[in-house]
């Protein structure tokens, strides 16, 4: 069985959020789905769900809105857990050695069944059309939400990658159909970018069994989601700065996390690591 590094399951996270935003003219946007991902990214978790849930009553066979339903229920229960901190995924150790988590079993069923919901509403729409964008999208995003939490809560990083390798085919899928689906480059970018950090026995291993392993063509992925992304842009900045940290350019990850702080200042994952990243410079 390949034991992945701590790191690897970490990041799978968000890989969550491996979704495929959208260029300006894409038929992938929707202004009031977007509002809840930014609510969201400000940690205003009940503000997301209640207009997710509105947004939904109005457009009940959009897997859209369950997808991001599910998004919204992961990524609390990631905060109030604390797996998000900057610190597990640039120590390995830590990560490692980590305290075993206690999963809220309520979020875990809210979160499945929107998982499911959404991916029977994909599925829907993919046999009526197997080159929707929006279908694809949410495909891409319920894998990618899957893979956050058995990685970041269950710890099954062998799992998590399995769902991963799933999300990239609809990702490459997406890209076909809407070229400007930028947010569909964050998966693989996350994917080559982790998976490169492992030792050369098992990279060769990972290519073999389908995985992509270049460090370089993953940061770059995860540029083009950072600029042109629509609802996983601020995630995939969030990364770049991981991987700054990791690569030893504290400035670089600082100029990203300020930024991304006074976009979203209630979020206090960002004042926590900016406070870190003074104390660990100074």
């Amino acid at each position: 069985m390949i034991t992945l590094r701590p790191t690897s399951s970490a990041f799978f996270i968000f890989v969550a959020l491996i979704g495929t935003a959208v260029a300006n003219d894409s038929n992938l946007k929707s202004d009031q789905v977007y509002s809840a991902w930014l609510q969201m990214y400000d940690l205003k978790f009940d503000e997301a769900h209640r207009q997710l849930a509105l947004w939904q009553e109005a457009h009940p066979d959009d897997s859209l809105g369950p997808a991001s339903n599910a998004a919204a229920y992961l990524f609390s229960e990631l905060t109030r857990l604390g797996s998000l901190e900057s610190a597990l995924f640039v120590d390995d150790n830590r990560f490692k050695n980590r305290k075993t988590l206690d999963p809220d079993p309520k979020v875990k069923t809210s979160f499945n069944e929107r998982i499911d919901q959404a991916d029977r509403l994909a599925d829907t729409a993919l046999q009526k059309s197997n080159v929707d964008p929006r279908a694809l999208f949410v495909k891409t995003l319920t894998y990618g939400l899957r893979a956050d939490y058995v990685a970041l809560i269950d710890g099954h990083g062998v799992k998590a990658l399995s769902y991963t390798k799933a999300g990239r085919i609809y990702a490459e899928r997406l890209l076909a159909a809407d070229p400007q689906a930028s947010d569909a480059y964050l998966g693989p970018g996350v994917e080559n970018y982790l998976l490169s950090l492992k030792p050369i026995a098992l990279r060769v291993l990972l290519r073999l069994t389908g995985s992509q392993v270049d460090r370089e063509a993953g940061l770059e992925k995860l540029q083009k989601t950072a600029l042109q992304g629509y609802y996983l842009e601020p995630f995939a900045k969030l990364l770049l700065a991981v991987a700054a940290l990791r690569d030893g350019h504290p400035e670089k990850a600082r100029e990203i996390l300020a930024e991304l702080h006074q976009r979203f200042p209630d979020n206090e994952l960002y004042t926590l690591e900016l406070s870190r990243l003074a104390t660990t410079t100074q």
